[in-house]
């Protein structure tokens, strides 16, 4: 076992290591090709042996972490992880089908990877660049097309792009399988069988699985993908969207804050004793065509402000000092000339006749979809003459979000089948896979039950999975193993049912707690199920880390070998009592209660009698307290919440589940199910929420002890 262990490390090494040098080797020619300004890129030939010796998973991440690397040197590689990420996928279904290894599909799968990497390389240069990237590329097309404007332009640098990428992908492709031709098979089936949590299965086995998953009305491996494609959708369109609207804000209330200083800027430019100069003779103004110059300057370098002015204020609209014309060719207003309030001002002109400042202002009108801010110019006695406006163009804004989100897209979306990717590696691989091979050889060993032969075959059969995912499915696992050995061993004759009474301590205990269970006609294997489960909850409670300055392996066997002894004091109890044939009077139950203090005081008086005996200290508790309430209204003492011991709560939900689950001369037993939701009701009110959650968590090993005594 160790040697395995060690071997598949070994090779789980050199998975990860192939990962790497892919990632290194890809860094490296795409690099070499940057430097010699080749229009291509030759970054693929790792992500092809990544994905061939490490599965999907593995070359996904090798093509993500290359794209991620060189938009080092390549600002527009980040935009092609979607191309790459592609690639891994159809290399790694190659793989899968076993084409590889038929010669006259490599040249299919070439073509395949360089039509997908043309084809979506084109759309993506010209949704992001308005035509191809490389200047090369560009003129080859042109010389085809006969211009570079139309679909003829289009379809020539579709025609060039795609045969670059054929000579692209056919290099790294040989590349990839040179080296692939190198690496001894051993090493490459160590490799490629290493991801695997279990002894690898064929293409038969894992048909297998797909079949019987079919048979059932919606199989494990379509809920968790379709849970997978929804959440790793919804976060990538989440944060697509959220990075989008965070860079509307911020540039918008860039363009605000542009637009304002500019406003300001050019408000500390005008005399305010020259407006009526301004008015009246325009550009002959002394000084007009310096401050103009000036203003020019400051919109040019403002960051999206579109028109800069000087106006006044008049009771229906403004009257021009100064005017710019505008990038576009927009004639600039006259000095004098008047223009009437747009709708979205009408609010702010009595302020702005005021002579107050105002806040900017958004608007969608003829002039475009504006953000405007206005900057009084005072005189010397504080009155405003007249203001400077600005416009930034927030066209401009949605123009700036549109490339951002389909950027954001491009990017997210190599992201999304990578996050995609791992959780299918992780649901087929550590849950899939090995529930399905778990399933198939029960299966297989329950139509063999007949035969003792098959039996022994079938459990050497589920031993040979060997399932070590490290989890609850490795766990279960044993427990399934555990499970069919014992059955076949039960089979034979060999092996008996004595798992309760050789945990105990000594002969005291045994001899205890069959002088109660003879006398009760109806609790058949109760000492032993309640031992069981106690020791199940005592596991998850330290596992879950509760109570860890109680849960300690002193305490654990302690609570577990003396669990049989929790109902003692039913020695005491009359027969007519304990075995009535249905529900106990009020007096009855009186006397049937007596039983929690009876038991107390007989351990209290062997505690003190015997030596060495000190584990029956939690007999005492268990024995005294087990019917006490988290909420205070148990019995004998009225006990409540933590003040309860520990011990007793834990036998209170075992002892509750094994009634409810077990038949009685008053009541048949319950189904699992309902036992369950009573269980459930009682946490916060009868028993403790964390051994009620640790006992819900652990229902597999519940269900493997009910069968075991109940046959449920």
């Amino acid at each position: 076992m160790r040697t395995r262990l060690k071997e598949i490390d070994k090779n789980s090494l050199w998975r990860a290591l192939s990962g790497v040098i892919g990632i290194a080797v890809n860094f490296l020619l795409s690099a070499l090709t940057h430097k010699l300004g080749l229009p291509f890129y030759l970054d693929t030939a790792g992500t092809i042996v990544s994905a061939y010796l490490g599965g999907m998973f593995t070359g996904i991440m090798t093509a993500v972490a290359t794209n991620i690397l060189c938009s080092v040197f390549n600002p527009y590689s980040l935009y092609y992880t979607l191309i790459s990420v592609l690639i891994a996928v159809c290399t790694s279904l190659y793989v899968r089908k076993h084409r590889f290894s038929k010669p006259y599909f490599i040249p299919i799968y070439i073509l395949n990877i360089s039509l997908l990497g043309g084809i979506l390389g084109t759309l993506f240069q010209w949704a992001l660049l308005g035509g191809p990237q490389f200047r090369d590329v560009a003129e080859i097309s042109a010389l085809i097309a006969g211009d570079r404007s139309g679909p003829f332009y289009f379809f020539a640098s579709l025609l060039v792009i795609t045969g670059l990428n054929l000579v692209d992908k056919g290099l790294t492709s040989g590349l990839a399988l040179l080296v692939l031709h190198l690496i001894p098979k051993a090493r490459k089936d160590g490799m490629m069988n290493s991801r695997w949590m279990q002894k690898p299965l064929t293409d038969e086995e894992i048909a297998g699985i797909s079949r019987r998953a079919k048979t059932g009305r919606q199989s494990l491996q379509r809920r968790m993908t379709v849970m997978l494609a929804v959440t790793a959708l919804t976060l990538a369109l989440a944060l697509s969207w959220i990075s989008v609207m965070l860079s509307y804000e911020t540039t918008k209330e860039e363009y605000k804050r542009s637009a304002m200083k500019a406003a300001e800027f050019t408000a500390s430019l005008i005399n305010p004793y020259m407006i009526e100069n301004y008015l009246r003779d325009g550009r002959q103004a002394p000084g007009y065509e310096k401050i103009e110059d000036t203003m020019y300057k400051i919109r040019d370098s403002a960051p999206g402000v579109v028109y800069l002015y000087v106006v006044t204020v008049e009771d229906d609209g403004c009257r021009f000092l100064f005017d710019l014309e505008g990038d576009d060719g927009t004639e600039a207003f006259a000095p004098g000339e008047f223009s009437p309030f747009e709708v979205a001002f009408k609010e702010e002109v009595p302020k702005l006749k005021s002579g107050l400042e105002i806040e900017p202002i958004e608007s969608n009108d003829k002039f475009g979809w504006l953000i405007t801010a206005y900057y009084p110019v005072r005189n010397a006695r504080g009155e405003t003459v007249c203001y400077a406006g600005a416009d930034a163009s927030l066209s401009y804004v949605s123009e700036f979000v549109s490339q951002y989100l389909l950027r954001v897209l491009l990017i997210f979306s190599g992201f999304f089948i990578l996050i995609m990717a791992y959780g299918l590696w992780i649901s087929g691989y550590f849950v899939i896979y090995p529930a399905g091979s778990m399933a198939a050889a029960v299966e297989s060993f329950v139509e063999g039950e007949d035969d003792q032969e098959t039996l022994d075959n079938n459990v050497r059969m589920i031993r040979a999975l060997d399932i070590h995912t490290g989890d609850e499915i490795e766990t279960l696992y044993n427990a399934v193993c555990r499970m069919a050995s014992d059955t076949a061993e039960q089979m034979r004759g060999i092996r008996h049912y004595a798992e309760a009474t050789a945990q105990m301590q000594n002969g005291l205990i045994v001899t205890m707690a069959d002088m109660v269970e003879s006398r009760d006609s109806d609790t058949g294997a109760h000492v032993q199920k309640t031992a069981a489960y106690v020791r199940i909850i005592l596991e998850g409670l330290r596992r879950k880390g509760y109570y860890a300055s109680k849960i300690t392996p002193k305490y654990m066997s302690d609570v577990e070998n003396s669990a049989p002894l929790h109902d003692v004091g039913k020695i005491n109890v009359p027969d007519a009592v304990l075995n009535k044939p249905g529900k106990l009077d009020e007096k009855e139950f009186e006397i049937m209660k007596t039983h929690t203090t009876a038991g107390r005081e007989i351990i209290e008086k062997a505690i003190s009698t015997v030596k060495g005996g000190s584990y029956l200290k939690e007999a005492r508790n268990m024995a005294g307290y087990h019917h006490e309430r988290w909420d205070g209204k148990g019995y004998p003492e009225g006990l409540h919440g933590e003040v309860i011991p520990l011990s007793a709560r834990i036998m209170a939900v075992a002892d509750v589940f094994d009634a409810l689950t077990s038949p009685r001369v008053y009541k048949p037993a319950f189904p699992l199910e309902k036992a369950l939701e009573i269980i459930n009701e009682g946490s916060g009110s009868q028993f403790d929420p964390k051994v009620v959650e640790v006992f819900m968590d652990s229902l597999p090993e519940v269900k493997v002890i009910l069968k075991k005594y109940n046959n449920v």
